[in-house]
C-alpha cells in the first residue's frame, strides 16, 4: 500500500473527519443529554435555570451529529447501509427521542402550570431514551453486530453506562454554568453517579477485549500493551481528579469547578481514542476496512471541498456562539 497516495489517504482523511464529528456530539450532546436526565431531581425554579444553562446549545450540537452521519453516508456508503441496517431499531428509537426531547424544551415553557410538569418529565424521558438507544448502538458496533448472547450483554452493558457518563457530563457543566444551591446540589448529584460510572467503565473496558477477539490482540500482545498503558492510567488520574472537586466545594468556590467537566472529557477523549486504535483498520470490526467501505476517490475529492468548506464555518459557529453565550446561567425567559 503507498503512504503517499490519495486513494489511500482520503478514505483515512474522511475516517478522521467523521470520527471528531462524533465525538465533538458525543461530548456537547452528552452534556445537555445528562443535563435533560438530571431534571427530575430539581425543584421547579431550579429545572428553569438548567434548561436556560443548555438553552443557546442543545440544538446547534446536535449539527455534529448530521455532519457525523452525513461523512459516514456519501464517503462510506458501504458502511452506512450496514451500520444502519443493523442499528435500524435503536436509531429510530434514539430519533424519537430526539423528537420528544426537542418538543418538550420548547413546549415546557409556554405551557400551563399544570402542565409544564408533564413536558419536565418528557423532556428527561427524551434524554434517557437517546442516551440508552446510543449506548446499544455503540456497543453492537463494538461486537461487529454479532447477535450472540454475549455480544447482546455487551450492548446492554454499554447502553446502561453511557447514562452515567453523560450524567457526569451534566453535572460539570452545571457546576460551571450554575452558582449557590443549585451548583450544591450538581455536586452531589455528581458524588451520586461518579462511582456507578467509574465501575461500570472498567466493567465495559474488561469486557471489551473477550468479547472482540480483534481489540484483544491489539491491546494484550507486547510490547504495544506497555505503549498503551498511559491510557487507562490518564482515566484514572481523570476520575481522581473529579472525585477531589466533587468532595471539595472550596476548590469549587475558588474558581475550579471547570476541573468535573474537563476531567470528564479527558475520560471520553481517551476511550475514544482507544476505540480508534482497537478497530482500525476497520470501519466495520472484522467486516469492512476503511478501504473497502470507501467511495471512488474521484467522489472523495469532490466531497472534500465541501468539508474544507463548510467544517470550518461550523468550528467557527461553535466558537463563536459558546464565546457570546457563556457564564452563569439564569431562569429561561421568552420575550412576548
Amino acid at each position: 500500500m503507498e503512504l503517499l497516495n490519495w486513494a489511500t489517504a482520503l478514505p483515512l482523511i474522511f475516517m478522521a473527519v467523521m470520527g471528531l464529528a462524533l465525538l465533538a456530539y458525543v461530548i456537547l450532546d452528552g452534556y445537555d443529554l445528562g443535563v435533560g436526565m438530571l431534571l427530575p431531581l430539581a425543584t421547579h425554579a431550579e429545572k428553569d435555570v438548567m434548561v436556560s444553562s443548555i438553552g443557546p446549545f442543545w440544538d446547534a450540537n446536535e449539527t455534529w451529529l448530521v455532519l457525523g452521519v452525513g461523512v459516514l453516508l456519501v464517503c462510506f456508503p458501504m458502511a452506512h447501509g450496514l451500520v444502519l441496517s443493523a442499528l435500524y431499531l435503536p436509531v429510530a428509537v434514539m430519533l424519537i427521542g430526539l423528537i420528544v426531547r426537542g418538543v418538550a424544551f420548547d413546549f415546557r415553557v409556554k405551557a400551563r402550570d399544570a402542565h409544564k410538569a408533564a413536558w419536565n418529565h418528557l423532556f428527561a424521558l427524551g434524554s434517557l431514551v437517546t442516551t440508552l438507544a446510543q449506548g446499544w448502538m455503540l456497543g453492537a458496533y463494538v461486537t461487529g453486530f454479532h447477535t450472540d448472547l454475549w455480544s447482546r450483554l455487551f450492548a446492554v452493558g454499554i447502553a446502561l453506562t453511557l447514562p452515567a457518563a453523560y450524567a457526569m457530563l451534566g453535572v460539570g457543566w452545571l457546576v460551571m454554568k450554575t452558582e449557590g444551591e443549585l451548583q450544591r446540589k450538581a455536586l452531589r448529584w455528581g458524588q451520586g453517579v461518579l462511582w456507578p460510572m467509574g465501575f461500570a467503565l472498567v466493567g465495559i473496558s474488561l469486557a471489551t477485549p473477550v468479547v472482540s477477539h480483534t481489540v484483544f490482540h491489539k491491546w494484550f500482545a507486547l510490547p504495544g500493551f506497555f505503549a498503551l498503558l498511559p491510557i487507562p492510567l490518564a482515566c484514572v488520574a481523570a476520575f481522581f481528579a473529579i472525585r477531589h472537586v466533587l468532595a471539595a466545594p472550596r476548590v469549587v468556590a475558588a474558581g475550579y469547578g471547570w476541573v468535573v467537566f474537563v476531567a470528564t472529557v479527558v475520560i471520553f477523549v481517551l476511550a475514544f481514542f482507544g476505540l480508534s486504535y482497537s478497530i482500525y483498520p476497520y470501519i466495520v470490526i472484522d467486516r469492512l476496512t476503511v478501504w473497502e467501505a470507501a467511495s471512488a476517490t474521484e467522489s472523495l475529492a469532490v466531497i472534500g471541498i465541501g468539508v474544507a468548506i463548510t467544517l470550518p464555518v461550523i468550528v467557527i459557529y461553535t466558537i463563536f456562539m459558546y464565546r457570546v453565550f457563556w457564564g452563569k446561567a439564569r431562569e429561561l425567559t421568552y420575550g412576548l
